[in-house]
C-alpha cells in the first residue's frame, strides 16, 4: 500500500491541479467506490455537486479533499487509495480507464479528475471536520474524524519527536510493530520501516523498552530522512499502479538497501539480505548488521523466494 512519500506526491499534484477549481458534476460507477460513506454513491455524489475544493490535505497515509458546497460548511472528501487506488488528472476526452470508478468534471471545464481501482480496495466517503487534537498542527478546517486518532508523520508541524521516543520506550513491542502503528507515528509503512531499520542497525523484533531513547530517535530519524528522499523521487513504485496525478511512477525502488532486495548483498558488509514474514507482511534485514535479538517463544518464519 501507498505510504506518506506516494501520498504526499499525489496530494502536491491535486493541490496543483484540482485546488480552488468547483465540482459540478461527480459520477460514481457502482456501490463499491463508495461503500464508506454511509448513506451510499447517490448521496455522494449530490453533495459534491457544485463543491468548491479548498484543500488538499494529508496526515500520514491518509488522504483527503476538503470541499464546501455553498451554504454549507467545509466537509473532507477522504480517499483511500487501498492497494492499487489511482487520482489521475486527465481531458474529459480521454479514453475511459478499464478500472475507472469515480470521475470529477469541473465548471472550468478543465481536465477531469478521475478516480482508478483494479483491485477497489480504495474508495471515497464524505465526513465532517473535526479540530486537530494536536498542537502544532497546519490543518486549518481540522481533520477528518476517521483521522482524529491517527498521530502527525514525521514531515508535519505538529510532530513531536521527543514524544513519540518517550511513548516507545515506555511499550514492550516489537520496534518494526510500533513504527507501524499508525496512532504512534503516521506514514511509514513496511517499506520505509524496513529501510529506517537497516540504516539504523537495528533489527525490527528488537523490543522498545529495550532500546536506548537515542536508538529510538535515531530509528525516527532515519525514517523521517528516508521518506524525504524517496518523496524527492516521486515515491516508490514496484508496477504501475502507483502512479502520480499525471499517470508517472516514482523510481525510489532503485535506492532501497533493504525492502524487496532478499537474497542481495548488503550494501554495508555484504551478507546476503534476509527476508522474514513478519505481521502477515514481509520483513527485510541483514544478519550481520541488524542481528536478531534473542526471544523467547518467538517463532519466526523465513519467507519463501
Amino acid at each position: 500500500m501507498p505510504e506518506l512519500p506516494e501520498v504526499e506526491v499525489v496530494r502536491r499534484g491535486l493541490a496543483d491541479h484540482v485546488v480552488g477549481r468547483r465540482i459540478e458534476t461527480a459520477t460514481l460507477t457502482g456501490a463499491r467506490v463508495a461503500r464508506r460513506h454511509v448513506a451510499g454513491p447517490a448521496d455522494l455524489s449530490e453533495r459534491l455537486t457544485g463543491a468548491e475544493v479548498r484543500v488538499a490535505d494529508r496526515r500520514g497515509k491518509y488522504l483527503w479533499l476538503v470541499v464546501q458546497a455553498p451554504g454549507d460548511d467545509p466537509h473532507a472528501l477522504v480517499v483511500h487509495l487501498g492497494m492499487s487506488g489511482q487520482l489521475l488528472v486527465e481531458p474529459p476526452d480521454a479514453p475511459r480507464e478499464k478500472h475507472l470508478h469515480a470521475s470529477f468534471d469541473f465548471a472550468d471545464d478543465g481536465p477531469q479528475l478521475r478516480f482508478v481501482d483494479q483491485r477497489t480496495f480504495g474508495g471515497l466517503a464524505l465526513t465532517e471536520l473535526v479540530p486537530d487534537p494536536y498542537a502544532g498542527s497546519h490543518h486549518s478546517h481540522g481533520v477528518p474524524v476517521p483521522v482524529g486518532h491517527i498521530a502527525p508523520d514525521p514531515l508535519e508541524p505538529a510532530y513531536d519527536q521527543g514524544a513519540v521516543v518517550r511513548s516507545l520506550k515506555r511499550r514492550h513491542t516489537a520496534i518494526k510493530r510500533a513504527l507501524l502503528d499508525q496512532g504512534v507515528v503516521s506514514g511509514i509503512g513496511n517499506i520505509y520501516a524496513d529501510e529506517a531499520l537497516w540504516r539504523a542497525g537495528v533489527h525490527g523484533l528488537r523490543e522498545t523498552s529495550a532500546l536506548t531513547k537515542p536508538t529510538l530517535a535515531r530509528v525516527l530519524d532515519h525514517a523521517r530522512d528516508v521518506m524525504t528522499e524517496a518523496l524527492g523521487q516521486g515515491g516508490t513504485s514496484f508496477d504501475a499502479l502507483y502512479v502520480n496525478v499525471n499517470g508517472a511512477s516514482g523510481y525510489f525502488d532503485r535506492s532501497l538497501n533493504a525492502y524487496g532486495r532478499q537474497g542481495q548483498p548488503c550494501d554495508r558488509c555484504g551478507t546476503l539480505i534476509r527476508r522474514e514474514t513478519f505481521m502477515n507482511r514481509s520483513s527485510h534485514y541483514c544478519p550481520r548488521c541488524q542481528p536478531r535479538p534473542r526471544m523467547r517463544h518467538v517463532h519466526v518464519v523465513e519467507a519463501k523466494e
